[in-house]
């Protein structure tokens, strides 16, 4: 391009402005300053808007504000200031430099102002977050055009302004204005944020009647809109019907799978996607990272891993601390640390899932020195750091130091406690048997516990036999939540442990005539690619054989070991020998048993439960580890525990 420019005889306006576009367009800031000087020195006749507008893009979307700056300079010196042409990208620089006052006195001083200047001034405005002037300024306008429009509605839902943002949409069409693809995409984030599906189902069948339903932007906002009405069906059958589907629409819907749960069905849709030949990119990456994480699929996780090295999506930020969250939520926090050193960037996301990653360990030296350091750095914790940094506390009883921590979120980072830092304060105090002090906290808490914060002081008061605050407890639990097992069960567990059947039978029948049910315990192992999913007492599988005899050898080792079953977790009034049958065969004892047969010396035994484990399988498994020398993690509803040599990560304090 420069060599055929340098061979022309004659150069004029076009001929430079074609050059400097050409480097504008790669980017090329230098070459596009050098040509913008060599322009100058052949003549300034050869200026006009087309040149001006081309460098303010440019310093623009480099974001070479210095330039910029010297650009407006000399579009005053040579009197190009009142061309709208020229105006617009050189407000839309300072605005999207953060420098939005300069960008209104450019508006200011132009005399003749268009609707485009007022567009790119709103656009300015709802950027830097200024609504109230975007409002002032889009009320004050003599004629609007439906960009006018569609700008206001996109940067309200921009800023959070969802229900403002529906409200302009209902008004717009009552002006019987033509829409867009971007009045319709920021009409359904909207709808989305605010989950409201009825507004929703509105905008979705105006697409239908204006025919929009085949534009790809449209269409992936939509399927966006229904997950988060948490209406998947609704998004699968929107996903299915589109005639032209891109990387943005597939990443809607496995999204959407993975934060309604489906951690499963959002892996199949990132193969399918691959398989239709989409790339991922770095979000989409990161998405299905998580819902590996979620799912605790090392084995999975780990060639989403790779893939990410081999792609070179590895170096986003959003997909290395994915893969610092799955390492950890998987049970390698080993590996997640080794991730965590290896980034070239680490932000508070990083840090976080990292502390969360030793919390869930429960080493709280390791999770409080690391939340140091990261202070150190200069990075601002947020609520979820101080969520894994107190309940680390929690799980090691370190209750000074925990309510040290729960002071300073306040007083030093200006973070007001949310009910999951409260759960976490009632669990520091109830796991030390400081119960009393934890109703005293409770009852001067702002808001009452969650079902997980009472159902926590519960089991505490399982665990130290506190009847009086145990009755308080579930009481509360059942009046909070009338269908949630909890109570029930765990103030059974505290009257079975006192002998006190008759109260367990009372309990048993509450349940019956509310009809309310007891989740069944289930835990399940992933071998040569295939989950293998256990019951308590199950004989469904086709191991079962083998399973229960190696429990049975298994048990005889313990009992010689020391192994001493804890009876007070059996809930019925059964013999003893009864008792000890019901506890050798609960789902994770099962699921270990078969990981002990199949999976390969060396390698650890990964097991995920859907409820918390019970004190006699956490101590059983324990001298499990020890008679195998094998390393078993187990991942329950609360927690990480990490068997070997006859300990666990977490301690006592499980």
């Amino acid at each position: 391009m420069n060599d055929i420019f340098n061979r022309m005889p004659k150069r004029d306006g076009v001929s430079w402005n074609s050059l400097i576009s050409g480097y504008a367009s790669r980017a090329l800031v230098t070459d596009a300053v050098k040509g913008y000087n060599s322009m100058l020195g052949d003549g300034a006749a050869n200026l006009n808007r087309i040149t001006f507008s081309t460098m303010l893009i440019l310093s623009s979307s480099q974001g070479c504000i210095d330039l910029g700056r010297q650009i407006h300079g000399q579009i005053v010196k040579f009197g190009f200031g009142s061309y709208v042409f020229v105006d617009c990208p050189l407000m839309d620089m300072y605005s999207k430099a953060g420098f939005v006052y300069d960008a209104k006195q450019v508006f200011d001083e132009t005399p003749e102002r268009n609707v485009v200047m007022y567009n790119t001034m709103i656009t300015g405005f709802l950027r830097c977050g200024m609504v109230e002037d975007s409002w002032s300024l889009f009320h004050s306008m003599r004629e609007k055009d439906p960009i006018s429009w569609t700008t206001m509605i996109t940067g309200l839902t921009q800023n959070g302004l969802y229900k403002e943002a529906i409200d302009l949409f209902r008004e717009m069409r009552t002006e019987g204005l033509v829409m867009d693809q971007f009045t319709f995409g920021s009409m359904l984030t909207a709808c989305g944020g605010l989950m409201a599906l009825k507004e929703g189902k509105q905008a979705h069948a105006f697409v239908i009647r204006t025919n929009h339903m085949d534009n790809v932007f449209v269409g992936s906002a939509l399927v966006d809109m229904y997950c988060k009405c948490k209406r998947i069906a609704f998004a699968e059958a929107v996903f299915k019907r589109m005639t032209h589907k891109n990387v943005v629409s597939w990443t809607a819907l496995l999204v959407g799978y993975g934060q309604n749960g489906y951690s499963e069905e959002a892996i199949r849709v990132f193969c399918d996607m691959q398989r239709n030949g989409i790339n991922p990119d770095y979000y989409t990456l990161g998405s299905v990272i998580s819902s590996c994480a979620n799912l605790a699929s090392l084995e999975e996780g780990s060639q989403f891993h790779g893939q990410a090295i081999v792609s070179g999506l590895f170096s986003f930020t959003t997909v290395s601390n994915a893969l610092v969250t799955l390492y950890s939520k998987c049970g390698s926090i080993e590996d997640a640390n080794r991730l965590f050193n290896e980034m070239n960037f680490r932000d508070e996301v990083s840090w976080t899932a990292l502390v969360s990653g030793y919390a869930q360990f429960g080493k709280a030296d390791e999770t409080i020195d690391l939340f140091q350091k990261m202070l150190a750095h200069g990075l601002k914790p947020d609520e979820v750091t101080f969520v894994g940094v107190l309940s680390a506390c929690s799980r090691a009883g370190l209750v000074e130091k925990g309510y040290q921590y729960f002071e300073s979120m306040v007083k030093e980072h200006g973070i007001m406690p949310v009910v999951d830092h409260y759960t976490c304060m009632i669990d520091l105090l109830s796991r030390a048997g400081r119960l009393e002090e934890a109703r005293c906290f409770i009852n001067k808490m702002p808001m009452p516990p969650d079902a997980i914060g009472w159902s926590t002081l519960l089991s505490s008061c399982r665990l130290h036999g506190n009847l009086e605050v145990g009755k308080w407890a579930a009481a509360s639990l059942q009046e909070l939540e009338p269908n949630n097992p909890a109570g029930y069960i765990l103030l059974s567990s505290i009257y079975a442990a006192k002998g006190k059947w008759d109260y367990v039978s009372e309990l048993r029948r509450g349940m019956r005539d509310k009809g309310v049910r007891k989740e069944p315990g289930c835990s399940w192992i992933k071998y040569k690619g295939k989950v293998h999913i256990f019951s308590a007492d199950d004989q469904t599988s086709p191991f079962s054989d083998q399973i229960y005899a190696e429990l049975d050898k298994l048990n005889h080792k313990m009992i010689e070991e020391g192994y001493v079953p804890d009876l007070s977790t059996v809930l019925h009034d059964v013999e003893e020998s009864e008792k000890k049958k019901m506890l050798n065969y609960h789902s994770e004892r099962l699921a270990i048993a078969f990981g002990l047969i199949f999976i390969p010396p060396g390698l650890p035994i990964r097991i995920v439960k859907n409820l918390r484990v019970c004190g006699d399988c956490h101590n059983a498994t324990k001298y499990i580890s020890k008679i195998t020398q094998r390393e078993i993690l187990v991942r329950d509803a609360v927690r990480f525990h990490l068997f070997k040599d006859g300990t666990c990560s977490c301690g006592d304090f499980w």
